[in-house]
């Protein structure tokens, strides 16, 4: 397990992260914007089946693979889901729990994420659920290292602004090669430095409305093979 974990402040039951003085998701509601920008932002859940594969940096609350798997068994559960995400200051469980109270629509999720899965634990096929590994460790290390690819990328790291490490060019590079032909990315930031390197990872970059306050988004694909 990574040497830190992560230390927070809290404002109306939201958790803020101490190192980045960043909320881990949106003051006005997470759970919508995590349906706006990583489901919808990767035409999720239209695309699951077979072997799907999310990759994810930064894994914070746990939110996003919550919000996954609750579309995944609405959509009947097509395929086999898979959910590497890549944290370098994992959350205390009991962090978690109360980070994510505030959401009792993924309640049953939950309780089955934190009675089963811990950060140190490797690869873990959750009940009725995905396998989820989160590798923990300094991203710009771990990523290049992962022998596996993404049919779709969660980049939800803290503000480009606040935590530029995990936006370098290299970081991003390395996401596009591991992301299969036709896989998809999408940020919530729409920084026009975060558009140009994933461009020059290869992806075709669009800036699509934002959620909330934010005016903008980006979403990337990876062309198709030829």
């Amino acid at each position: 397990m990574a040497d830190q974990t992560a230390i927070l402040d809290w404002r109306d039951g939201v958790p803020i992260a101490v190192a980045f003085d960043d909320p881990y998701y949106s003051l006005d509601n997470g759970l919508a914007e995590t349906r706006h920008v990583f489901l919808d932002g990767n035409d999720l859940p239209a695309r699951f089946g077979d072997e799907f594969h999310i990759g994810e940096l930064g894994f914070g609350t746990g939110l996003n693979l919550l919000v996954t798997w609750a579309a995944w068994v609405d959509a009947g559960q097509p395929g086999t889901l898979h959910f590497t995400s890549f944290e370098a200051y994992p959350m205390r469980l009991t962090d978690m729990r109360d980070a994510i109270a505030r959401f009792p629509q993924l309640a049953r999720f939950t309780e089955t994420l934190l009675v089963e899965w811990t950060p140190d634990a490797g690869p873990t096929k959750l009940t009725n659920g995905p396998t989820l590994h989160v590798v923990t460790g300094d991203a710009r290390q771990t990523l290049p290292a992962w022998t596996g690819k993404a049919d779709a990328w969660f980049l939800d790291g803290f503000s480009p602004a606040k935590n530029p490490q995990l936006w370098e060019p290299d970081l991003l590079h390395a996401v596009g090669i591991h992301t299969k032909p036709g896989g998809t990315a999408a940020t919530y930031s729409a920084a026009g430095h975060i558009r140009r390197s994933l461009s020059d990872a290869g992806f075709d970059v669009t800036r699509i409305p934002g959620y909330g306050r934010k005016r903008h988004m980006t979403r990337a694909r990876m062309p198709d093979a030829e």
